[in-house]
């Protein structure tokens, strides 16, 4: 059974999006233990297209008016310093920990307040902070590679093997498997043979690996402070294949606590915010002038101005570049329930788009012999079919009764 998808956090200390969210529960997402935490991925649920809003009640997460908020496991490693992979702060450990992330959401202080340790200070260039963190995880792959990059190309030579097999052997331990590391060769045709790599070489093939094992989102964070524009020009001028999220997480702490205490009306990862003076009849609670002050501040500068705090939207875009797309099972394909109840799309996972139906059945129920699948209004699918956005992505699965697959 295939693991579920985790999406690492990356960046240093202070860096805004975690520290944020450490102050405020299930914000965004709720911590598990120091290092790991589900975050809830905002998708437009399929209960919306058959008008079943209502009756949506999931099992995992949740949903609201046709908005569902799917659980994804983060890994939180937003502390790392310059010489992490020679072990400074705790280096060693976080860049361990982050062997089994499938992409990197790199938060950076777009402010220029805190320098690459995040200690206070000002006009700070954090077009460098994501140059090092990359270093650094490149560093650290490098680092593994040589200490025993001799015996691996004695062996590679003695075995006859292909550089895909040698690098599968020495890359297993960050949860690669061969079509990936194929897709990071492909990234280099000229690259030659695996004996033949000096240390230049080596560094293309890491880079490589890096690219396909760590696609990296950046959360351009604080984009509410003065110096902001110019920093996020500077990044994204310079990373213009990278995606980049602009992210006021502070925001979104602030708003959810007002939406917690009943100050205001507010739809996560949009511009709109409610206010008694906005919704007389409703029960919302008064605000005095200094908060009603504040609450107009965040409009213009971040709301109306951006789209949104760009919370939300981070972990879209880390899910995005992974391919990953809701797919809902239940039992009966009419009524879309899971059992005898009338609640609907119980079960959801992410699977990544082109993933055959059969395969998914897998991901969900073993090894077994699959009698049928079945699509929206009972309509038979293959296994060999494929998964996709409003495609195959509501299934119901047959399976013989007590058979094994061989």
């Amino acid at each position: 059974m295939p693991r579920d998808p985790l999406i690492g956090i990356v960046g240093k200390p202070s860096s805004g999006l975690t520290d944020a969210s450490a102050k405020v529960g299930a914000f965004p997402f709720t911590t598990i233990d120091p290092n790991k935490a589900t975050g809830y991925l905002q998708v437009d649920c399929a209960c919306s297209r058959y008008g079943k809003e209502t009756l949506c009640k999931p099992n995992y997460g949740w949903c609201t008016n046709g908005k569902r908020f799917i659980p994804i496991l983060l890994l939180d490693v937003a502390g790392l310093v310059p010489g992490a992979h020679k072990g400074l702060g705790l280096g060693n450990k976080f860049l361990d920990d982050l062997r089994q992330a499938d992409a990197l959401i790199h938060v950076v202080d777009v402010s220029g307040t805190t320098d690459s340790n995040g200690k206070a200070t000002r006009g700070y260039d954090p077009l460098q902070d994501v140059e090092w963190l990359q270093d650094e995880i490149r560093l650290w792959i490098e680092g593994n590679l040589e200490k025993k990059w001799g015996s691996i190309v004695r062996r590679h030579i003695a075995t006859k093997s292909t550089s895909v097999d040698t690098l599968l052997t020495q890359f297993a331990g960050y949860s690669a498997n061969g079509a990936l590391i194929q897709r990071a060769m492909d990234r280099l045709p000229g690259i030659g043979k695996l004996e033949e790599w000096d240390n230049l070489k080596i560094t293309q093939v890491v880079k490589a690996f890096m690219a396909e094992k760590f696609p990296t989102v950046l959360a351009l964070n604080k984009i509410d402070h003065p110096d902001s524009d110019k920093n996020v020009s500077k990044i994204i001028l310079k990373y213009p294949e990278t995606k980049a999220v602009l992210t006021s997480a502070i925001t979104e702490v602030f708003l959810r606590k007002l939406v917690k205490q009943n100050y205001i009306k507010y739809e996560e990862g949009t511009e709109f915010i409610d206010t008694l003076e906005d919704l007389p009849d409703s029960e919302l609670k008064p605000m005095d002038e200094k908060l009603l002050n504040r609450v107009e501040n965040i409009r213009d500068l971040v709301l109306y101005r951006f789209g949104s705090t760009g919370v939300v939207q981070v972990l879209q875009a880390a899910t995005d570049i992974l391919g990953l797309i809701p797919v809902y099972t239940v039992r009966n394909v009419q009524s879309f329930t899971s059992g005898n109840g009338v609640n609907v799309f119980r079960d959801c996972m992410l699977v990544k788009k082109g993933t055959t139906v059969g395969k998914v059945a897998r991901y969900i129920m073993g090894e077994v012999t699959i009698a049928s699948i079945e699509g929206v209004g009972g309509q038979r699918i293959s296994e060999e079919d494929v998964v996709d956005v409003g495609k195959n992505d509501i299934l119901s699965f047959k399976v013989v009764p007590g058979a094994k697959k061989d």
